[in-house]
């Protein structure tokens, strides 16, 4: 296969329709976006037969529990992307909206606007509704969007992907606004983070590996969304029954995503008494609990933890657990573990949890809530395209206003400088 020409062909086509997203009106977007749910709906037997493929080669390739729950399509979750889709045409659109304006002592007028990016080039893993979800975010943001999913969901992306195609050509958007890389070869994911006369922007959604190989050969700018070691700080000030029920809710109710929590941080004076109850619940839902030195005697049946364990993102129905002898020792080992993406205090004293609030360096920190709430929709964004642990352009859950950029609009009457 020629995979230069190959890609090149599909940049082109992207960057060809991204000049008629730009000037796309927002009746035309949203129109586009509510044929799209409609569609997915009446293909979802169509679509749920190619996920069935999926799941088949990912029980043979020993994918994780976790994983194939990742994987799986169902008519709910069907359900679920078409209302994305539907909850994204309701939101206001970005493009156009005036940032600020000002005027110089010289009289020149200068005002700053949303703009789109342009193209996006989406790498993903496991998550099929991704594929869906990005294709929404970018339409509406007047953006063009390229997605590469990764093999263990490429039938069910390419049926997925069929879908939305169609429905939003049908509705008028430009043949090529977006695209799926139906090819599983790695080659492809190189050639296209180098991208750069047709890309404007890569965001990788994944594992580490992903991540670090795109990092390492991509010459197109890169919006890096985070691996999410989450941590959520057990205050000496607390209410247990309270933080026994957001540490459930954080650890089992989807273990295999980023904002699911890895490692719990208990203070000493609270370890004895909180720590049995919590361990009694994990163990009955089928969570392995790996803990440190000082906790191994307080729960039976507990690993010994290993240091390797408090840099893991499990995404699986394992918990590490650490006994710290302060809020400070707990914000420390954040601080050297954490990969600031969600971090959260459990506590009664309104001193403890702004003192967390101010000094815990992450996209979003929380006090007496679940770290599962980090996700564009429960934030009122729709959807996400991702969550970003970077500083630069976009921090957190990334909704339409992240899929722009700016430009100024400059107003004169003859004005030259002098």
């Amino acid at each position: 296969m020629d995979f230069e020409n190959y890609i090149t062909d599909i940049g082109r086509r992207a960057k060809d329709a991204s000049r008629i997203m730009t000037t796309a009106s927002t009746n035309l977007k949203n129109d586009a976006l509510l044929k799209m749910a409609e569609a997915l709906i009446n293909n979802k037997d169509t679509i749920i037969k190619a996920n069935i493929r999926d799941m088949e080669l990912g029980k043979k390739n020993n994918l994780s529990g976790a994983m194939l729950d990742r994987l799986m399509i169902n008519q709910e979750r069907i359900e679920k992307m078409a209302e994305g889709l539907k909850n994204v045409a309701s939101l206001q659109d970005p493009i156009g909206e005036g940032v600020k304006r000002w005027k110089r002592p010289n009289d020149l007028d200068i005002s700053m606007v949303r703009v789109p990016l342009g193209v996006i080039g989406m790498i993903y893993e496991s998550r099929p509704n991704v594929t869906v979800d990005s294709a929404a975010l970018c339409l509406k943001a007047g953006n063009a969007i390229i997605l590469r999913g990764g093999t263990e969901a490429i039938n069910t992306n390419m049926a997925l992907a069929k879908v939305i195609i169609k429905a939003a050509i049908l509705a008028g958007l430009p043949d090529g606004c977006i695209q799926l890389i139906d090819k599983v070869d790695r080659e492809l994911v190189n050639k296209l983070v180098k991208l750069n006369d047709y890309v404007d922007v890569i965001i990788p959604r994944g594992g580490k590996g992903l991540k670090k190989a795109i990092i390492e050969n991509a010459t197109v700018p890169i919006i890096e969304t985070g691996s999410g070691i989450c941590h959520i700080y057990v205050d000496s000030q607390v209410d247990l029954s309270m933080a026994e029920d957001i540490i459930i809710n954080a650890k089992t109710q989807r273990p295999g995503v980023c904002n699911a929590v890895e490692t719990v941080l208990v203070h000493k004076d609270i370890a004895s008494e909180f720590l049995p109850k919590l361990s009694k619940r994990l163990y009955e839902l089928g969570v392995e609990i790996r803990i440190c030195e000082k906790g191994i005697a307080i729960i039976e049946g507990a690993k010994a933890a290993r240091e390797e364990d408090w840099a893991t993102e499990y995404l699986d129905l394992i918990l590490s657990i650490k006994v710290v002898e302060s809020m400070d020792n707990a914000i420390d080992h954040i601080f050297k573990y954490g990969t600031k993406h969600s971090e959260a205090i459990i506590t009664t004293s309104y001193e403890n949890s702004q003192k967390f609030l101010r000094e815990v360096d992450a996209s979003c920190v929380y006090v007496n809530a679940s770290t599962r709430f980090t996700d564009g929709s429960e934030f009122g964004f729709g959807a996400e395209i991702g969550i970003s642990n970077q500083k630069l352009h976009a921090r957190g859950p990334m909704g339409l206003e992240q899929l722009t950029t700016t430009k100024y609009l400059i107003y004169g009457n003859g004005q030259v400088r002098k």
